[in-house]
């Protein structure tokens, strides 16, 4: 009788992984691991084979998207070697997986040649950190020989529902006779686990004391042959004993009032357990662990639990909603092998698909918008009820909602509500492409995932709504178009924090104030809030304002900083005042504590202006703000920029101006919109800048006055506000 998950006959292809996989799991000294095939319609990497570990355990990893962080997806998805020499390599790299897999192993994922799929192999606790060039040759080689058989093996493969088992380890024959005498010598009982959590030898101590017949317990894991072992906490320590290779030990009630016990020491080829009655047999152990009666369904299986962990901890990262419907896609479908995905959110008494997958754009059309009492599916009933439907077939859902089968191809549905301390937030439906049965741990732990996910839905929502709050209000705040003057280039750009409201103090204006004459303003707002975003508005107001009636470049600080002295604020405001007189290529400045602008010559010569700034504006209302006046050249560069740009941790903000200016000097771009993505990677190469940036370029063009050469008209380009 062929074992659970291999097929009565394997087909050569088949066959000859399976021996690839228990040769490259001895060769390299493993302990276990399995071999992934691309999915390519999918993009999922489906275990086809797996061996020193039960199934069960390898089931919420037989699916992996290939966009999943995850070592056997980055293995593929980036055409290298993936080593986690244990469990912090795993917490660093791969903190979803870590919190799923808490035990102390090594892992390898190398991939297969063209990103066809990827071997994986497990070590346990004990073996060195680092993985050695012979196991690295061993893996590499095992890797390029699975391609070879996938390519030779091309129309062959078939993907299997569930992964194949082998064994990967011989298990030894010397002198059976002489180790059964030797185990039943031995005081209390003694059992026998292969890799795969079957017993395969039973003292008649083992027999006496768990109160089965050898013959009852045999081939059977003992989880399964006895009921009152059938518990997630017991389960966890034979996975901790198989995955870490390290000695563990746990009590059991064996009812109804009976301790024992539990010794497990793993080994290559399975584990030994020692049983014995515990010492005290009238009294409980110090630290029990807690019994849970099995339910009428039966229990939910430690791989469910932690194939709920994984995706609980998966759905922690979601920020945004479109974030939520990217994750159960990639991560929920291929995980209960569904083709389909619908994620909808009640909205003014109808349902609006914020979401979907594998759905054509008419049927998703149709669906969207249905009001909440609709029978043309079952999500309204369900969202009401907060009881999931399951619908194995379509003549199972034509009974109930004759419509829904005729709406799409789909062959099977699981309709879970997303219900949120009550309220019901949407409705989250997963689809099939044939029949499907949904077994009672599936519906189980489906049920438990809706709750995940409305949680991660609401979270999401709010995100959405202040984000998108946040972002009309600085549009609003700042100019929605700047000004045509000729001879003058302007491009400007408004980038939040990578972190936090997304509202902040930072601004910029272009003042046209002559046929020839125009001011650019560039601010910063202290703080990241409302209050400083209202604040940036009224000194963007008093500085245009003053300017637009004519007053001196010092004269419009100077009264702009007793506005705010009056209003006396809390937050502190720096702020750059620059008249450009484009007929006499004249540059007047003036600064309110504010980090000095760039000036790139037409030679390319490019260096911070040196001026003297006055105080921040809002402290003193007598505060005088000098002004310095210098050569603009046609053809010159002006840049203008908050601290944000050149605030960089680690660096001196000297060190990162002129590094910055250095760049500006010898960059060949010329597209002013660009030019500014020049400058924030420079400065920011990994693109998690900690403060707001705000940057104006302007350009001379020499079209003004007349005196310099004649060139196009000046622009002024549509700011951008980046989120």
């Amino acid at each position: 009788m062929p074992r659970h998950g291999e097929r009565p006959a394997a087909r050569p292809l088949d066959q000859a992984l399976d021996e690839l996989l228990a040769t490259a799991v001895r060769r390299t000294g493993a302990s276990g691991g399995g071999i992934y095939v691309l999915d390519e319609r999918r993009r999922v990497l489906c275990l086809v084979v797996t061996g020193g570990l039960p199934a069960e355990y390898a089931e919420p990893w037989a699916r992996i998207a290939l966009a999943a962080p995850d070592p056997v997806a980055d293995a593929v998805r980036e055409d290298r070697l993936v080593w986690l020499g244990g469990l912090e390599d795993l917490a660093r790299c791969y903190p979803r997986a870590a919190a799923a897999l808490p035990y102390r192993f090594c892992i390898a994922a190398a991939p297969v040649p063209g990103r066809r799929g990827a071997l994986l192999l497990l070590w346990p606790a004990d073996h060195p950190p680092h993985f050695s060039n012979r196991e690295r040759a061993r893996m590499t080689h095992a890797a390029h020989r699975v391609g070879g058989l996938l390519r030779a093996g091309t129309g062959q493969m078939v993907i299997p529902e569930q992964p194949r088992l082998v064994h990967v380890h011989a298990v030894g024959a010397h002198g059976p006779q002489v180790a059964d005498g030797f185990a039943e010598r031995l005081p209390g009982g003694s059992l026998a686990l292969d890799t795969e959590g079957r017993i395969t030898l039973v003292t008649s101590g083992a027999a006496r004391l768990l109160g089965r017949d050898a013959p009852q317990l045999l081939g059977r894991l003992p989880w399964q042959a006895l009921p009152w072992l059938d518990d997630p906490a017991y389960a966890d320590k034979y996975r901790t004993a198989l995955l870490s290779r390290e000695p563990t030990f746990f009590h059991a009630l064996r009812p109804p009032a009976t301790w024992l016990d539990f010794y497990l020491f793993p080994g290559p080829d399975g584990i030994s357990v020692r049983i014995v009655e515990t010492a005290l047999a009238d009294q409980p152990p110090t630290v029990p662990v807690p019994i849970r009666p099995p339910t009428a369904g039966g229990p939910v299986g430690v791989s469910r639990l932690y194939q709920l962990m994984h995706l609980s901890a998966a759905l922690t990262e979601a920020v945004g909603v479109r974030d939520v419907v990217d994750l159960v896609a990639a991560e929920v479908l291929p995980v209960f092998d569904a083709q389909g995905l619908v994620l909808s959110v009640a909205d003014a008494g109808r349902l609006r698909i914020t979401g979907h997958r594998g759905y054509r754009p008419e049927v998703v059309e149709r669906l969207d918008g249905l009001p909440l009492d609709t029978t043309l599916t079952p999500a309204g009933q369900v969202l009401a009820s907060g009881v999931p439907s399951f619908f194995t077939d379509r003549a199972e859902m034509a009974r109930s909602y004759p419509q829904t089968p005729k709406i799409s191809d789909k062959q099977a549905w699981a309709f879970l509500p997303l219900i949120v301390s009550g309220r019901p937030v949407g409705c989250c439906v997963l689809s099939y492409e044939r029949p499907h049965t949904f077994t009672a741990d599936e519906r189980a732990v489906l049920t438990s995932l809706a709750g995940l996910i409305a949680q991660a839905m609401a979270r999401a929502y709010l995100y959405d709504t202040k984000h998108q709050l946040a972002h009309d209000l600085q549009q609003a705040l700042l100019p929605r178009t700047l000004p045509r003057i000729d001879g003058l280039d302007v491009a400007a750009r408004y980038l939040p924090a990578s972190h936090g409201m997304d509202i902040g103090g930072d601004f910029y204006d272009v003042i046209r104030l002559d046929q020839h004459t125009a001011a650019a303003v560039i601010g910063d707002v202290q703080g990241h809030s409302p209050a400083a975003a209202a604040l940036m508005g009224q000194v963007r107001t008093a500085v245009h304002a003053h300017a637009t009636a004519g007053a001196t470049p010092d004269q419009v600080l100077a009264r702009t900083n007793r506005v705010l002295t009056d209003v006396e604020p809390d937050l502190l405001v720096s702020c750059l005042y620059a008249h450009l007189d484009l007929s006499a290529h004249r540059l007047t400045l003036t600064s309110a504590g504010h980090a000095p602008p760039l000036l790139r010559l037409p030679d390319g010569r490019t260096a911070p202006l040196t001026l003297e700034p006055g105080p921040l504006l809002g402290i003193h209302p007598e505060a005088l703000y000098p002004p310095i006046t210098l050569p603009l050249p046609a053809n010159s560069l002006l840049a203008l920029y908050t601290d944000g740009l050149v605030e960089v941790p680690g660096q001196e903000s000297d060190d990162t101006t002129a590094g910055l200016a250095d760049h500006l000097a010898h960059t060949d771009v010329t597209e002013l919109d660009q030019l500014i993505n020049e400058l924030v990677h420079h400065s920011w190469p990994q693109g998690r800048h900690t403060d707001d940036i705000a940057v104006l370029l302007l350009r001379t063009t020499g079209a003004a006055g007349g005196t310099s050469a004649s060139a196009p008209s000046g622009s002024a380009r549509r700011p951008e506000v980046t989120d």
